[in-house]
């Protein structure tokens, strides 16, 4: 099985990368089941990568029903140890327009139904994410955004990615409450993967892909699928673009990062202790700290 170092997931709009060389379609099976879709390994820029459909090809999974903790794993199964994750998103403040790139560095949780830990079942870890992003991956990322100078593409470096549930969108009291809390952009996905990047010791990045004003703008329509979709295809050929510019400068210099060795001191249970059971399911993460 193909192996790779670099990992992308695709959020709306983005299925499939073009430029890919040498493609190989691999289905995975995980502990936890099977990711949205196959994985597919190819050559971009020259570097192996791993490419997700996170909704799936046909987007065919709603936020809620997403296998994060499959995906993840299957990216660690095939030797990731950093992802960049497009993401589309509602903006929350007036200067990030749509059609902007946002690369934020932090996080709030507003989801309810979602399992964002590859731990339990007798093992207990406790993640250090005070700073959710690793931020020398994010720099790297937002540097080959703005060497593009995409027209009409406003770069925006840090801020905040509130990720609430789904999959309806934000009622005008919410959207508004949010931005009292300086929040940048809003969208579905993006946290629990940050997590279990984490815990799989895996750096994260996450490339936000502005296309609307959320509901709370006076002077723009509300949010529709139709307005959605629409500016999901002008942001897939800049995301595409920024990605491979992104790919080609990462390997050529691997950035450290302190989510490569997160579980170090997260591991509060005495491993010779655990259930053979869990350890086994969760060996890709655990075998080092054996």
């Amino acid at each position: 099985m193909k192996q790779a170092k670099i990992g992308i997931i695709g959020g709306s709009g983005l299925y499939k990368m073009d430029g890919f060389k040498e493609v190989e379609e691999i289905n995975i099976k995980t502990p936890f089941g099977s990711p949205s879709d196959a994985l597919m390994v190819g050559k971009l820029e020259g570097t192996e990568v791993a490419f997700l459909a996170r909704h799936g090809r046909n987007h065919h999974l709603m936020p809620s029903e997403l296998p994060f903790r499959a995906n993840i794993y299957a990216m660690k199964q095939l030797g990731v140890e950093y992802i960049i994750s497009a993401s589309a998103v509602g903006s929350l403040k007036t200067d990030v327009k749509p059609l902007d790139m946002v690369v934020p560095d932090q996080f709030i949780d507003r989801t309810r139904n979602r399992i964002s830990t590859f731990f339990g079942e007798g093992i207990v870890a406790h993640i250090a994410f005070g700073d959710p992003v690793c931020h020398n991956l994010a720099a790297i990322l937002a540097d080959g955004v703005a060497s593009l100078q995409l027209p009409g593409v406003n770069l925006h470096r840090g801020g905040t990615y509130l990720c609430m549930e789904g999959p309806a969108f934000s009622t005008k009291a919410e959207s508004h409450l949010y931005r009292s809390w300086d929040a940048t952009v809003i969208g579905m996905t993006n946290l629990p993967e940050a997590k279990l990047a984490r815990e799989a010791e895996i750096a994260y990045a996450t490339l936000a892909l502005v296309t609307d004003y959320d509901c709370w703008h006076p002077e723009h329509e509300q949010v529709s699928v139709e307005m959605v979709i629409e500016n999901l295809q002008l942001n897939g050929i800049n995301a595409q673009k920024a990605i491979a510019k992104t790919v080609g400068q990462l390997l050529a210099n691997p950035p450290t990062s302190v989510a490569h060795s997160a579980l170090k001191y997260a591991i509060i249970t005495p491993l010779d202790q655990a259930p053979v059971q869990t350890k086994e399911k969760l060996a890709l993460l655990l075998n080092k700290y054996l």
